[in-house]
């Protein structure tokens, strides 16, 4: 009986508790982090089983075309299925952070949820989670049922117009391609972390329109080195931010590959991502605008 309190007791204590629950509460307040992607991977999936109509054509013209151009013919659809769940995910990714402490601010409610034995750090990284793991994990398991559904509708096409389905499944990638779509998503969450902590930092500091606060100190640091001193190093910077973990983390040289589909695991470069200074030093800053963030939450009051 008393090693049973114990562990009842241990379980109620365990830190990962209230963070689970934390996170938990995010997706039951946030409604639109699970509803909008699910919008989305409908859209594109009407769309990709249209396409599906022309893929017969496709297959019987494969014979004329190079290997590199025959499996990018093949699995095109495929391979950018995925992509507007993907921007859906990290556009959501932005808002929610850009309201996140604002919101319960505004609302008041942080008056109840400070009422609870939550810490305030628990309560930034609850946040901080939702687009750092949990959107990059609705967006790679929308992604993998679409495809998956893709290509049962793409087989039975093909069956009814007389075509065999074998040289799709020969170029269909299903391990491969999984896996280098859960690298990218990973690839993309780690490089866009302090964008996420800046605009939680914001969110946790401004007393309004922090999408304004958020933007506005960016872009005026920019202009006034560009006017002062006439170099453009800090817009570079952004430019690096926002778009550099593509060409660190893949190998997407054309004349390499000879398509511009990634569903290989050849095509990862995981070393040269890691090593990347700009990688280490955006989680430096991360876990620097979280840190404000939180002392900012135990000190501001609501709106």
């Amino acid at each position: 009986m008393i090693d049973e309190s114990q562990d009842a007791a241990a379980e109620v204590i365990a830190p990962t508790r209230p963070l689970y629950w934390s996170v938990r509460r995010e997706l039951w307040e946030n409604r639109f982090l699970h509803l909008a992607p699910l919008v989305v991977t409908a859209v594109v999936l009407f769309a990709s089983l249209i396409s599906t109509v022309y893929l017969p054509h496709k297959i019987r013209t494969l014979s004329a075309l190079d290997p590199a151009r025959r499996h990018a013919a093949v699995v095109a659809h495929f391979s950018m299925a995925p992509a507007p769940i993907m921007m859906t995910t990290l556009l959501i990714g932005l808002f929610y952070c850009l309201d996140a402490l604002y919101g319960e601010r505004r609302d008041r409610s942080m008056l109840f949820w400070k009422s609870l034995p939550v810490s305030d750090l628990t309560t930034v990284l609850s946040k901080a989670s939702i687009p750092l793991l949990v959107l990059p994990l609705i967006a790679f398991a929308l992604s993998v049922i679409t495809q998956l559904i893709m290509l049962f509708a793409s087989t039975a096409v093909l069956i009814i117009n007389g075509v065999s389905p074998a040289a799709l499944f020969a170029e269909f990638r299903f391990f491969q391609g999984p896996l280098v779509m859960l690298y990218g998503l990973t690839v993309h969450a780690l490089w866009f972390a302090p964008i996420y902590g800046w605009l939680l930092l914001v969110s946790a500091w401004a007393r309004r329109m922090p999408v304004l606060w958020a933007t506005l100190p960016l872009l005026a640091l920019g202009v006034v080195e560009k006017i002062a001193f006439g170099s453009s190093h800090f817009a570079n910077l952004l430019k690096y931010r926002v778009i550099g973990a593509m060409g660190l983390a893949f190998a997407t040289d054309p004349s390499h590959h000879g398509t511009g589909v990634l569903d290989q695991l050849s095509q990862l470069r995981p070393g040269a991502f890691l090593s990347a200074p700009g990688l280490w030093t955006g989680l430096i800053a991360t876990a620097a605008f979280l840190a404000a963030a939180v002392r900012l939450r135990r000190d501001r009051q609501p709106i």
